[in-house]
């Protein structure tokens, strides 16, 4: 991993370097959403990146990053699945394997999408501490270099390159959302927006059934997640030090949404918008639908659209 903090000068590095790969995903408006929040928002569709999330950009920029001694015995991550599936995608860029620690509790079309790319999953149990056992394990085995899911530089450095085409297509936002779980999309988000768009607020958000960040930044110090119990399988994991820096410096506020009010912004966004997304990009959607945040011009990052759709969380 890479112990420090990124700077504007990595983010910028990471967008040439992922260009021929990752998808400069739309910004897309919604009437129906203005009307109900009372601004204009703007949503950055990471939903329509490759391997379905946001992840691919920070995942391409840590494996191309590699240099070539570092990338023989190939790559290895824990992950509850858009990581997972972002790492092996790359990986297969690469040329080089990506071994992947997977929860049992992961969903499945999660793990059929890190297969699909070659992954070479081993499952553990749906601890921290079994995914950190289990990465330990593969790394003795196999000699792959580590590839933290966001607590690494790399990885936030590439997570910032969708805040920068954000602000590309919407120059002047006053706000930006992102949800947090790990922090490494919140963390490349705020890094960005600091360099261009200095006045604007980037505004985490987070399930209030797992609402570890929340807690930390309010506190001065990271409080682990412990048993979170949220649909937002994404959202699930805790800070780390280098994200908990960052949120801590960079970022204006951290607000939590109820899971009812997930579900029903998560449902809005395919109904009226006619897009798919997860639980986890439905969170910062449903701060803005609520009225949690205040902004006359609001950007949105839609973190991913890997959805299980024999298991939707919507009522029947």
């Amino acid at each position: 991993m890479t112990r420090r903090i990124p700077d504007f000068d990595d983010v910028r590095a990471a967008a040439e370097r992922i260009a021929p790969h990752a998808n400069r995903t739309p910004v897309l408006t919604s009437r129906a959403v203005d009307a109900r929040a009372g601004a204009r928002v703007f949503f950055k569709c990471e939903n329509m990146q490759r391997a379905g999330a946001f992840k691919f950009r920070g995942a391409c920029n840590a494996v191309l990053s590699l240099d070539d001694a570092q990338a023989r015995n190939g790559v290895a991550t824990h992950s509850s699945g858009n990581h997972a599936a972002a790492l092996a995608l790359a990986a297969r860029i690469r040329g080089i394997p990506a071994h992947i620690v997977m929860p049992s509790t992961a969903p499945a079309v999660k793990r059929a999408a890190v297969e699909t790319y070659g992954g070479l999953v081993v499952e553990c149990e749906p601890t921290l501490a079994a995914r950190e056992e289990g990465l330990a394990g593969v790394v003795a085995r196999t000699g792959a270099h580590v590839v933290h899911p966001y607590d690494d530089a790399r990885i936030i450095a590439g997570q910032g390159t969708a805040a920068l085409e954000l602000l590309a297509a919407v120059p002047d936002l006053d706000l930006v959302l992102a949800p947090i779980g790990g922090g490494g999309l919140v963390c490349g988000t705020a890094i960005t927006v600091a360099a261009i768009r200095p006045d604007a607020r980037v505004v985490a958000v987070e399930p209030a059934a797992a609402d570890d960040a929340y807690r930390s930044f309010h506190s001065g110090r990271i409080v682990p997640s412990e048993d979170p119990r949220t649909v937002c399988d994404g959202l699930r994991t805790s800070l780390g030090e280098l994200t908990f820096e960052v949120l801590r410096t960079r970022v204006s506020d951290v607000v939590t949404v109820e899971e009812d009010a997930i579900v029903a912004a998560m449902r809005f966004v395919w109904e009226r918008m006619k897009i798919v997304i997860e639980p986890s990009s439905a969170v910062p959607v449903a701060a803005v639908l609520d009225g949690l945040v205040a902004g006359n011009r609001i950007g949105v990052v839609l973190s991913g659209g890997n959805v299980d759709l024999g298991a939707l969380p919507f009522e029947r």
